[in-house]
C-alpha cells in the first residue's frame, strides 16, 4: 500500500512539474508602441510556421518602425509590411500592405480558434495560401474570419495602447496617413 501511495505521490509531483514546465513555455511577443507596449502570446500549437515567421523577422529587427497602415475603427489594426512599411527605411506609405518580407509565402493554418477582440492574425491575399510579414490585431470579435486567416496569438497586455492605435480613413479601406508605427518588436516580454 505505501509504495502505491509514493507511485500516486510520484505522479502527482511530476504532473505538478510538468505543468509548471508547460506554462513556462508559453511564447511572447512584445510591441513597443508610443502609448506603451503591447504582449502578444502566441500560439505556435495553432500554427506553427506562422509563428516562427514572425519570431524570425522579429529577432531580425525586421518589424522595428513598421508603419500601422491599415487601422478600421472597431474592426482592426494591420502592420508587418517589412517591404514597404518602415517608416524609417524606404518607406513608401502608397505601397504599405502591399508587400512582405524576403521569405516566401506560407501555406494557411486556419484553425477552429475565434476572431475575438485582441486575437492576433495574419494578414493575406485572397490567395489563402499568401500570408507572409503582415499581421492584424482585432479591436472587436470578427467571426467573418473565423476558419478564413491564420490565428497566430492573442493580446494578454496592453490592449488599450492598440485602442490608441491613429485610426485610418473608413472610406479609404482604413488607409492611415502619417501612420502610428510598432517602435521595436521583440520575442519575449
Amino acid at each position: 500500500m505505501k509504495i502505491l501511495h509514493f507511485a500516486f505521490a510520484g505522479a502527482v509531483a511530476l504532473a505538478s512539474l510538468t505543468g509548471n514546465a508547460f506554462a513556462q513555455a508559453k511564447e511572447y511577443l512584445t510591441i513597443q508602441l508610443k502609448d506603451g507596449p503591447v504582449v502578444i502570446e502566441l500560439l505556435p500549437e495553432v500554427a506553427p510556421k506562422h509563428v516562427a515567421r514572425i519570431k524570425e523577422l522579429a529577432q531580425a529587427g525586421e518589424y522595428n518602425n513598421v508603419a500601422f497602415h491599415r487601422v478600421i475603427s472597431g474592426f482592426m489594426a494591420q502592420t508587418g509590411d517589412v517591404q514597404y512599411g518602415n517608416m524609417e527605411k524606404d518607406f513608401k506609405p502608397e505601397m504599405a500592405g502591399m508587400g512582405g518580407s524576403s521569405k516566401p509565402d506560407i501555406e494557411a493554418e486556419f484553425s477552429q480558434v475565434p476572431f475575438d477582440r485582441g486575437t492576433v492574425g495574419m494578414a493575406r491575399s485572397q490567395d489563402p495560401n499568401s500570408a507572409n510579414s503582415q499581421f492584424f490585431i482585432m479591436f472587436a470579435p470578427g467571426s467573418f474570419l473565423n476558419g478564413q486567416y491564420t490565428v497566430v496569438g492573442k493580446v494578454v497586455e496592453g490592449m488599450e495602447n492598440v485602442d490608441k492605435i491613429k485610426m485610418g480613413d473608413e472610406a479609404n479601406n482604413g488607409s492611415v496617413t502619417d501612420p502610428d508605427r510598432m517602435i521595436s518588436v521583440k520575442v519575449g516580454k
